[in-house]
């Protein structure tokens, strides 16, 4: 059965292998605190159906807990270590499975496994106080081997620690005009896949969700970076094939027999 990738918008994707249903950062809000969502409409229920959801870091737009909560009862979720010691509202979603994982776990999930991979991003929920949980990638090894980046960094031993990859969902922008550090816009992306070399990439986490009142702020921030990404992708990994979808579309990318 072929691998098929659905991109809700920012982060949130849903990859099916193997059978297998798998959620990355869950976020169907319209808006979030400053940010409001401006293309896509929010993921219909069934995004919302998984088998295991993948949760990269504690920030409020990767890690959502209304948006967790509309998971179904029992419904499987990896989380960050730490992370409910640092998200009270985690500790109301007692109907959920909540495991915490760090870089080097491994997780089996029906016919798959998910490796937890480290990623060069500030983990935090809050921008004060401890750095008690880490940022984390995911691979998900079924059929095809499917790395989701989170946010990320590029950062020299990212092919050593992630390993061999087939299909690549990586962070091209972010939900504003300007970049901070630990985050790839389209031009470190496509160097990021120029180190990995997967048969196929799906650029996320850009178009969706910008600060209200700031539309006419650096607006090729919002609309550019999946063209950009595709086009640079081009020029630094040529063998690589770009999947570039539109909000609620699927790409079955080619994977190896």
């Amino acid at each position: 059965m072929p691998v098929e990738v659905t991109w809700w918008g920012h982060a949130t994707c849903t990859v099916e292998d193997s059978g297998v249903r798998v959620l990355t950062d869950p976020l169907f809000a319209r808006r979030l605190a400053h940010l409001r969502r401006r293309r896509g409409a929010p993921p219909p229920p069934e995004a919302a159906v998984a088998d295991v959801t993948l949760v990269s870091h504690l920030h409020a737009d990767h890690l959502h807990v209304p948006s967790l909560a509309r998971l179904a009862p029992g419904s499987r979720v990896l989380v960050p270590s730490g992370a409910t010691a640092q998200v009270p509202g985690l500790r109301r979603l007692g109907r959920l499975r909540l495991t915490e994982v760090a870089p080097g776990d491994r997780v089996r999930v029906g016919d798959l496994v998910v490796r937890v991979v480290p990623a060069r991003h500030d983990g935090r929920r809050l921008p004060v106080g401890p750095h008690r949980s880490p940022a984390l990638g995911f691979v998900v090894e079924g059929d095809a081997r499917t790395y989701f980046a989170g946010d990320t960094g590029l950062f020299e031993s990212m092919a050593d620690e992630v390993g061999p990859v087939d299909v690549a969902l990586l962070p091209v922008g972010g939900w504003g005009p300007y970049l901070g550090e630990g985050h790839l816009d389209a031009g470190r992306a496509a160097q990021a896949l120029a180190k990995l070399m997967p048969r196929s990439a799906v650029p996320v986490h850009y178009g969706t969700y910008w600060p209200i009142g700031m539309d006419a702020v650096r607006p090729h921030e919002f609309h550019a970076p999946g063209a950009e990404f595709a086009r640079l992708a081009a020029r630094y990994a040529p063998d690589v094939r770009v999947h570039l979808v539109s909000h609620g579309e699927s790409a079955r990318p080619e994977v190896a027999r």
